[in-house]
Protein backbone atom coordinates (compact mmCIF):
# COMPACT_ATOMS: atom_id res chain seq x y z
CA UNK A 1 0.00 0.00 0.00
CA UNK A 2 1.67 2.96 -0.80
CA UNK A 3 0.96 6.90 0.39
CA UNK A 4 -1.92 8.62 -1.42
CA UNK A 5 0.17 12.35 -0.88
CA UNK A 6 3.14 13.71 -1.18
CA UNK A 7 5.09 10.67 -2.56
CA UNK A 8 8.71 11.24 -2.78
CA UNK A 9 9.13 9.78 -6.68
CA UNK A 10 6.28 11.94 -7.51
CA UNK A 11 7.51 15.33 -6.76
CA UNK A 12 7.81 18.06 -9.13
CA UNK A 13 5.92 17.53 -12.73
CA UNK A 14 7.13 16.72 -16.61
CA UNK A 15 7.86 12.76 -16.19
CA UNK A 16 8.71 11.09 -19.17
CA UNK A 17 6.19 8.22 -20.26
CA UNK A 18 9.29 5.82 -19.35
CA UNK A 19 9.84 7.60 -15.74
CA UNK A 20 6.11 7.14 -15.36
CA UNK A 21 6.10 3.36 -16.39
CA UNK A 22 9.40 2.80 -13.54
CA UNK A 23 6.99 4.64 -11.03
CA UNK A 24 3.81 2.73 -11.62
CA UNK A 25 5.89 -0.52 -11.48
CA UNK A 26 7.18 0.64 -8.11
CA UNK A 27 4.46 1.40 -6.49
CA UNK A 28 1.95 -1.76 -7.33
CA UNK A 29 5.00 -4.34 -7.09
CA UNK A 30 5.22 -5.38 -3.33
CA UNK A 31 5.86 -8.34 -1.12
CA UNK A 32 2.55 -9.70 -2.18
CA UNK A 33 4.05 -11.14 -4.87
CA UNK A 34 6.01 -13.56 -2.82
CA UNK A 35 2.41 -14.82 -1.83
CA UNK A 36 1.16 -15.47 -5.14
CA UNK A 37 2.65 -19.46 -5.93
CA UNK A 38 0.64 -20.06 -2.28
CA UNK A 39 -2.31 -18.74 -3.75
CA UNK A 40 -2.14 -20.76 -7.17
CA UNK A 41 -1.56 -24.01 -4.82
CA UNK A 42 -5.06 -22.82 -2.88
CA UNK A 43 -7.26 -22.32 -6.44
CA UNK A 44 -5.21 -24.34 -8.95
CA UNK A 45 -2.73 -23.26 -11.85
CA UNK A 46 -5.34 -22.50 -14.23
CA UNK A 47 -7.94 -20.84 -11.98
CA UNK A 48 -5.19 -18.51 -9.89
CA UNK A 49 -3.86 -17.46 -13.51
CA UNK A 50 -7.59 -16.96 -14.89
CA UNK A 51 -7.54 -14.90 -10.99
CA UNK A 52 -4.81 -12.99 -11.35
CA UNK A 53 -5.51 -11.92 -14.69
CA UNK A 54 -9.15 -10.60 -13.88
CA UNK A 55 -7.65 -8.60 -10.91
CA UNK A 56 -5.43 -6.79 -13.06
CA UNK A 57 -7.65 -6.33 -16.10
CA UNK A 58 -10.18 -5.24 -12.99
CA UNK A 59 -7.91 -2.52 -11.35
CA UNK A 60 -6.90 -1.50 -14.62
CA UNK A 61 -10.35 -0.45 -15.86
CA UNK A 62 -11.25 1.17 -12.00
CA UNK A 63 -7.80 2.99 -12.26
CA UNK A 64 -9.81 4.91 -15.69
CA UNK A 65 -12.79 5.26 -13.91
CA UNK A 66 -11.31 7.58 -10.89
CA UNK A 67 -9.54 9.65 -13.69
CA UNK A 68 -12.49 9.82 -15.93
CA UNK A 69 -13.91 11.04 -12.28
CA UNK A 70 -11.13 13.72 -11.96
CA UNK A 71 -11.95 14.91 -15.20
CA UNK A 72 -15.37 15.89 -15.34
CA UNK A 73 -15.18 17.45 -12.29
CA UNK A 74 -12.60 19.60 -13.72
CA UNK A 75 -15.26 20.78 -16.81
CA UNK A 76 -17.65 21.15 -14.00
CA UNK A 77 -15.20 23.77 -11.72
CA UNK A 78 -13.92 25.51 -15.43
CA UNK A 79 -17.88 25.83 -15.81
CA UNK A 80 -18.10 27.54 -12.76
CA UNK A 81 -15.86 29.95 -13.01
CA UNK A 82 -17.00 30.83 -15.84
CA UNK A 83 -20.40 31.25 -14.69
CA UNK A 84 -18.96 33.28 -12.23
CA UNK A 85 -19.32 30.72 -9.66
CA UNK A 86 -16.68 30.45 -6.59
CA UNK A 87 -14.07 27.91 -7.02
CA UNK A 88 -13.63 25.37 -5.08
CA UNK A 89 -9.76 24.18 -5.37
CA UNK A 90 -8.14 21.14 -4.74
CA UNK A 91 -4.90 20.47 -5.01
CA UNK A 92 -2.25 21.81 -7.47
CA UNK A 93 -3.69 23.54 -10.46
CA UNK A 94 -6.88 21.79 -10.03
CA UNK A 95 -5.16 18.08 -9.17
CA UNK A 96 -7.51 15.54 -6.89
CA UNK A 97 -6.26 13.18 -4.41
CA UNK A 98 -8.59 10.09 -4.02
CA UNK A 99 -9.88 11.67 -0.39
CA UNK A 100 -10.69 14.89 -2.49
CA UNK A 101 -13.18 12.63 -4.72
CA UNK A 102 -14.64 11.23 -1.87
CA UNK A 103 -15.20 14.54 -0.25
CA UNK A 104 -17.05 16.19 -3.58
CA UNK A 105 -19.14 13.27 -4.17
CA UNK A 106 -20.73 12.92 -0.54
CA UNK A 107 -19.64 16.05 1.42
CA UNK A 108 -16.96 15.56 4.22
CA UNK A 109 -18.62 12.00 4.80
CA UNK A 110 -17.16 10.93 1.92
CA UNK A 111 -13.77 12.54 2.77
CA UNK A 112 -13.45 10.44 6.19
CA UNK A 113 -14.68 7.46 4.84
CA UNK A 114 -12.01 7.38 2.03
CA UNK A 115 -9.21 8.37 4.19
CA UNK A 116 -10.52 5.80 6.80
CA UNK A 117 -10.43 3.06 4.42
CA UNK A 118 -6.98 4.09 2.62
CA UNK A 119 -5.57 3.74 6.58
CA UNK A 120 -7.31 0.25 6.60
CA UNK A 121 -5.23 -0.26 3.70
CA UNK A 122 -1.50 1.03 4.72
CA UNK A 123 -2.47 -0.50 8.25
CA UNK A 124 -3.11 -3.94 5.96
CA UNK A 125 0.34 -3.23 4.08
CA UNK A 126 2.47 -2.49 6.94
CA UNK A 127 1.77 -5.15 9.07
CA UNK A 128 1.90 -7.72 6.11
CA UNK A 129 5.48 -6.21 6.11
CA UNK A 130 5.90 -7.28 9.59
CA UNK A 131 4.43 -11.03 9.57
CA UNK A 132 6.93 -11.25 6.21
CA UNK A 133 9.98 -9.97 8.34
CA UNK A 134 9.32 -12.30 11.40
CA UNK A 135 8.76 -15.14 9.42
CA UNK A 136 11.54 -15.02 7.39
CA UNK A 137 14.05 -14.03 9.58
CA UNK A 138 12.75 -16.73 12.15
CA UNK A 139 13.91 -18.94 9.50
CA UNK A 140 17.25 -17.98 8.68
CA UNK A 141 17.91 -17.77 12.38
CA UNK A 142 16.18 -20.31 14.48
CA UNK A 143 17.60 -19.46 17.68
CA UNK A 144 15.10 -15.97 18.06
CA UNK A 145 12.86 -19.40 17.93
CA UNK A 146 9.34 -17.10 16.62
CA UNK A 147 8.38 -14.47 14.51
CA UNK A 148 7.36 -12.56 18.12
CA UNK A 149 10.82 -11.86 19.42
CA UNK A 150 11.82 -10.80 15.87
CA UNK A 151 9.33 -8.13 16.15
CA UNK A 152 9.87 -7.08 19.20
CA UNK A 153 13.76 -7.04 18.52
CA UNK A 154 12.87 -5.01 15.18
CA UNK A 155 10.49 -2.31 17.13
CA UNK A 156 13.23 0.26 18.82
CA UNK A 157 14.56 0.42 15.78
CA UNK A 158 11.02 0.75 13.35
CA UNK A 159 10.43 3.76 16.59
CA UNK A 160 13.28 5.54 15.73
CA UNK A 161 12.84 5.37 11.88
CA UNK A 162 9.10 6.93 12.39
CA UNK A 163 10.37 9.74 13.88
CA UNK A 164 11.76 10.77 10.33
CA UNK A 165 9.58 12.96 9.19
CA UNK A 166 10.93 13.63 5.31
CA UNK A 167 9.67 11.43 2.97
CA UNK A 168 12.19 12.90 0.81
CA UNK A 169 14.76 11.41 3.26
CA UNK A 170 12.97 7.78 3.41
CA UNK A 171 12.30 7.30 -0.49
CA UNK A 172 15.83 5.91 -1.46
CA UNK A 173 14.65 3.01 1.43
CA UNK A 174 11.10 2.77 -0.72
CA UNK A 175 13.37 2.02 -3.96
CA UNK A 176 15.65 -0.98 -2.22
CA UNK A 177 12.52 -2.71 -1.06
CA UNK A 178 11.43 -2.91 -4.56
CA UNK A 179 14.82 -3.62 -5.98
CA UNK A 180 15.34 -6.69 -3.13
CA UNK A 181 11.98 -7.91 -3.83
CA UNK A 182 12.97 -8.53 -7.80
CA UNK A 183 16.30 -10.13 -6.02
CA UNK A 184 14.20 -12.13 -4.70
CA UNK A 185 11.54 -12.89 -7.29
CA UNK A 186 15.04 -13.89 -9.50
CA UNK A 187 16.41 -16.52 -7.42
CA UNK A 188 13.00 -17.55 -6.75
CA UNK A 189 12.37 -18.36 -9.95
CA UNK A 190 15.91 -19.73 -10.69
CA UNK A 191 15.13 -22.65 -7.88
CA UNK A 192 12.06 -23.18 -9.64
CA UNK A 193 13.26 -23.83 -13.57
CA UNK A 194 15.84 -25.41 -11.75
CA UNK A 195 13.68 -28.04 -10.02
CA UNK A 196 10.70 -28.00 -13.12
CA UNK A 197 14.11 -29.35 -15.49
CA UNK A 198 14.60 -31.72 -12.63
CA UNK A 199 11.45 -33.07 -12.96
CA UNK A 200 10.55 -33.12 -16.72
CA UNK A 201 6.80 -32.98 -15.78
CA UNK A 202 5.84 -29.73 -14.64
CA UNK A 203 2.20 -30.49 -14.98
CA UNK A 204 2.14 -33.96 -13.41
CA UNK A 205 0.37 -34.03 -10.39
CA UNK A 206 -0.41 -30.75 -10.34
CA UNK A 207 -4.35 -29.47 -10.09
CA UNK A 208 -5.75 -27.05 -12.19
CA UNK A 209 -8.32 -25.99 -10.56
CA UNK A 210 -8.37 -27.14 -6.88
CA UNK A 211 -11.81 -26.21 -5.73
CA UNK A 212 -14.39 -23.30 -5.77
CA UNK A 213 -13.23 -21.82 -2.42
CA UNK A 214 -9.82 -21.02 -4.22
CA UNK A 215 -10.48 -18.85 -6.51
CA UNK A 216 -11.79 -16.35 -4.41
CA UNK A 217 -8.49 -16.65 -1.59
CA UNK A 218 -6.42 -16.04 -5.07
CA UNK A 219 -8.39 -13.00 -6.13
CA UNK A 220 -8.10 -11.74 -2.80
CA UNK A 221 -3.99 -12.16 -2.80
CA UNK A 222 -4.12 -10.90 -6.41
CA UNK A 223 -5.95 -7.48 -5.15
CA UNK A 224 -3.67 -7.39 -2.12
CA UNK A 225 -0.40 -7.36 -5.04
CA UNK A 226 -1.56 -4.46 -7.33
CA UNK A 227 -1.21 -1.82 -4.39
CA UNK A 228 -0.32 1.34 -5.27
CA UNK A 229 -3.78 1.95 -6.20
CA UNK A 230 -4.15 5.53 -4.17
CA UNK A 231 -1.11 6.78 -6.81
CA UNK A 232 -3.46 6.62 -9.81
CA UNK A 233 -4.44 10.37 -9.89
CA UNK A 234 -0.86 11.37 -8.43
CA UNK A 235 0.73 9.33 -11.02
CA UNK A 236 -1.44 11.04 -14.11
CA UNK A 237 -0.54 14.63 -12.55
CA UNK A 238 3.53 13.85 -12.92
CA UNK A 239 3.34 13.17 -16.34
CA UNK A 240 4.52 16.51 -18.88
CA UNK A 241 2.12 14.71 -21.59
CA UNK A 242 -0.73 13.88 -19.79
CA UNK A 243 -2.56 12.35 -22.23
CA UNK A 244 -0.04 8.87 -22.75
CA UNK A 245 -1.00 8.24 -19.46
CA UNK A 246 -3.35 5.82 -20.11
CA UNK A 247 -1.59 3.71 -22.58
CA UNK A 248 1.70 3.39 -20.46
CA UNK A 249 -0.64 2.44 -17.45
CA UNK A 250 -1.99 -0.10 -19.89
CA UNK A 251 1.48 -1.07 -20.21
CA UNK A 252 2.28 -1.17 -17.07
CA UNK A 253 -0.49 -3.32 -15.78
CA UNK A 254 -0.03 -6.08 -18.14
CA UNK A 255 3.47 -6.10 -17.58
CA UNK A 256 3.24 -6.63 -13.82
CA UNK A 257 0.03 -8.76 -14.71
CA UNK A 258 2.16 -11.37 -16.86
CA UNK A 259 4.82 -11.52 -14.39
CA UNK A 260 2.89 -12.26 -11.54
CA UNK A 261 1.25 -15.16 -13.55
CA UNK A 262 4.45 -16.79 -14.21
CA UNK A 263 5.56 -16.00 -11.19
CA UNK A 264 2.46 -18.07 -9.63
CA UNK A 265 2.33 -20.64 -11.82
CA UNK A 266 6.49 -21.82 -11.44
CA UNK A 267 6.41 -21.24 -8.47
CA UNK A 268 3.42 -23.97 -7.18
CA UNK A 269 4.30 -26.11 -10.15
CA UNK A 270 7.79 -25.99 -8.35
CA UNK A 271 6.35 -26.94 -4.83
CA UNK A 272 3.05 -28.18 -5.77
CA UNK A 273 1.21 -29.28 -2.12
CA UNK A 274 4.66 -28.08 -0.04
CA UNK A 275 4.74 -24.13 -1.42
CA UNK A 276 4.73 -22.07 1.67
CA UNK A 277 2.50 -18.72 2.16
CA UNK A 278 5.83 -17.10 1.50
CA UNK A 279 7.97 -18.45 -0.82
CA UNK A 280 11.01 -17.83 0.09
CA UNK A 281 10.66 -19.97 2.78
CA UNK A 282 10.82 -22.74 0.11
CA UNK A 283 14.42 -22.19 -0.90
CA UNK A 284 16.98 -24.84 0.35
CA UNK A 285 19.12 -23.88 3.16
CA UNK A 286 22.15 -22.44 2.07
CA UNK A 287 23.90 -19.15 2.65
CA UNK A 288 22.55 -17.87 -0.54
CA UNK A 289 18.97 -17.96 0.30
CA UNK A 290 19.57 -16.95 3.49
CA UNK A 291 21.35 -13.70 2.33
CA UNK A 292 18.28 -13.04 -0.04
CA UNK A 293 15.77 -13.24 3.01
CA UNK A 294 17.77 -10.93 4.96
CA UNK A 295 18.15 -8.32 2.29
CA UNK A 296 14.85 -8.33 1.84
CA UNK A 297 13.61 -8.03 5.43
CA UNK A 298 16.32 -4.92 6.06
CA UNK A 299 14.85 -3.41 2.84
CA UNK A 300 11.16 -3.92 4.40
CA UNK A 301 12.01 -3.08 7.92
CA UNK A 302 13.77 0.57 6.31
CA UNK A 303 11.08 0.99 4.42
CA UNK A 304 8.36 0.63 6.48
CA UNK A 305 8.59 4.15 7.65
CA UNK A 306 7.32 5.38 4.04
CA UNK A 307 4.40 2.91 4.50
CA UNK A 308 3.28 4.38 7.64
CA UNK A 309 3.60 8.13 6.87
CA UNK A 310 -0.33 8.58 5.94
CA UNK A 311 -1.21 6.57 9.08
CA UNK A 312 0.88 9.12 10.97
CA UNK A 313 -0.78 12.31 8.83
CA UNK A 314 -3.82 11.31 9.38
CA UNK A 315 -3.45 10.77 13.37
CA UNK A 316 -1.73 14.00 13.76
CA UNK A 317 -3.68 16.05 12.14
CA UNK A 318 -6.84 14.92 14.29
CA UNK A 319 -4.32 15.39 17.23
CA UNK A 320 -3.54 19.32 15.84
CA UNK A 321 -6.52 20.09 15.01
CA UNK A 322 -7.52 23.68 15.28
CA UNK A 323 -8.38 24.35 19.15
CA UNK A 324 -7.95 20.94 20.44
CA UNK A 325 -6.04 20.51 23.68
CA UNK A 326 -2.85 19.78 22.14
CA UNK A 327 -2.55 22.80 19.42
CA UNK A 328 -3.36 25.15 22.34
CA UNK A 329 -0.59 23.35 24.51
CA UNK A 330 1.74 24.14 22.11
CA UNK A 331 5.72 23.84 22.60
CA UNK A 332 6.95 20.83 24.36
CA UNK A 333 3.43 19.20 24.71
CA UNK A 334 2.66 19.46 21.03
CA UNK A 335 6.23 17.67 20.05
CA UNK A 336 5.40 14.72 22.95
CA UNK A 337 1.74 13.79 21.65
CA UNK A 338 3.33 13.89 18.04
CA UNK A 339 6.30 11.38 18.93
CA UNK A 340 4.18 9.41 21.17
CA UNK A 341 1.40 8.70 18.58
CA UNK A 342 4.18 7.35 16.58
CA UNK A 343 5.40 5.38 19.07
CA UNK A 344 1.68 3.80 20.09
CA UNK A 345 0.91 3.49 16.41
CA UNK A 346 3.74 1.85 15.13
CA UNK A 347 3.63 -0.83 18.93
CA UNK A 348 0.17 -1.23 17.86
CA UNK A 349 1.05 -2.62 14.57
CA UNK A 350 3.51 -4.30 15.77
CA UNK A 351 1.43 -6.09 18.43
CA UNK A 352 -0.91 -6.85 15.59
CA UNK A 353 1.67 -8.70 13.47
CA UNK A 354 2.05 -11.05 16.36
CA UNK A 355 -1.45 -12.18 15.93
CA UNK A 356 -1.26 -12.98 12.46
CA UNK A 357 -0.90 -16.81 11.83
CA UNK A 358 0.21 -16.79 8.24
CA UNK A 359 1.27 -13.89 5.43
CA UNK A 360 -0.98 -16.04 3.14
CA UNK A 361 -4.32 -15.71 4.94
CA UNK A 362 -4.07 -11.88 6.10
CA UNK A 363 -2.83 -11.11 2.11
CA UNK A 364 -5.83 -12.56 0.97
CA UNK A 365 -8.14 -11.34 3.59
CA UNK A 366 -6.88 -7.43 3.36
CA UNK A 367 -6.90 -8.00 -0.28
CA UNK A 368 -10.62 -9.17 -0.46
CA UNK A 369 -12.17 -6.59 2.04
CA UNK A 370 -10.67 -3.19 2.49
CA UNK A 371 -8.26 -3.39 -0.60
CA UNK A 372 -11.52 -4.45 -2.57
CA UNK A 373 -13.65 -1.70 -1.42
CA UNK A 374 -10.69 0.87 -2.20
CA UNK A 375 -9.54 -0.45 -5.74
CA UNK A 376 -13.16 -0.86 -7.14
CA UNK A 377 -16.53 -0.21 -4.91
CA UNK A 378 -15.57 3.04 -4.32
CA UNK A 379 -14.08 4.28 -7.66
CA UNK A 380 -17.39 2.88 -9.16
CA UNK A 381 -19.60 4.39 -6.73
CA UNK A 382 -18.04 7.87 -7.58
CA UNK A 383 -18.03 7.44 -11.57
CA UNK A 384 -21.78 6.31 -11.14
CA UNK A 385 -22.05 9.79 -8.66
CA UNK A 386 -19.60 12.10 -11.19
CA UNK A 387 -20.39 10.38 -14.25
CA UNK A 388 -23.00 8.42 -14.27
CA UNK A 389 -26.24 11.02 -15.04
CA UNK A 390 -24.73 11.21 -18.24
CA UNK A 391 -22.98 8.07 -18.94
CA UNK A 392 -24.71 5.01 -21.11
CA UNK A 393 -26.64 2.30 -19.78
CA UNK A 394 -23.78 0.26 -20.47
CA UNK A 395 -21.80 2.38 -18.51
CA UNK A 396 -23.73 2.31 -15.85
CA UNK A 397 -24.18 -1.63 -15.69
CA UNK A 398 -20.77 -2.03 -15.41
CA UNK A 399 -20.30 0.47 -12.66
CA UNK A 400 -22.83 -1.21 -10.78
CA UNK A 401 -21.07 -4.34 -11.68
CA UNK A 402 -17.83 -4.07 -9.65
CA UNK A 403 -20.02 -2.17 -7.28
CA UNK A 404 -21.81 -5.11 -5.75
CA UNK A 405 -19.04 -7.35 -6.73
CA UNK A 406 -16.51 -6.15 -4.69
CA UNK A 407 -19.20 -5.90 -1.97
CA UNK A 408 -20.28 -9.20 -2.22
CA UNK A 409 -16.10 -10.23 -2.29
CA UNK A 410 -15.59 -8.04 0.71
CA UNK A 411 -18.29 -9.43 2.21
CA UNK A 412 -16.80 -12.96 1.29
CA UNK A 413 -13.77 -12.25 2.77
CA UNK A 414 -14.82 -11.15 6.30
CA UNK A 415 -17.15 -14.59 6.19
CA UNK A 416 -14.18 -16.56 5.61
CA UNK A 417 -12.59 -14.73 8.45
CA UNK A 418 -15.03 -14.97 10.85
CA UNK A 419 -16.51 -17.81 10.48
CA UNK A 420 -15.26 -20.88 12.60
CA UNK A 421 -12.73 -23.26 11.21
Amino acid sequence: MAPEVKVPLLEGRGATPAQTLGNIVVSIVGTGVLGLPYAFRTAGWLAGALGVAGAGAATFYCMLLLLDCRDRLREQETEEDGHGGEQRPHGDGGNYTYGDLGERCFGPVGRHFTEAIIVLCQTGGTVAYLVFIGQNISSVLPALSSATVVLALLLPAEVALSFVRSLSALAPFSILADACTVLAVAAVVKEDVQLLVKRGQPFAARSAFAGLWGVPFACGVAVFCFEGFCLTLALEASMSNRAKFRPVLLQAIAGVTVVYVSFGVCGYLAYGDATRDIVTLNLPSNWSTAAVKVVLCVALALTFAVMMHPIHEIVESRLLAPGGWVRRRGGFVERAALHLSRVAVVATLAAIACFVPAFGEFAAFVGSTVCALLSFVLPALFHLRVVGPTASTWARAVDYFFLLSGLVFAGHGMYTVLSPQ
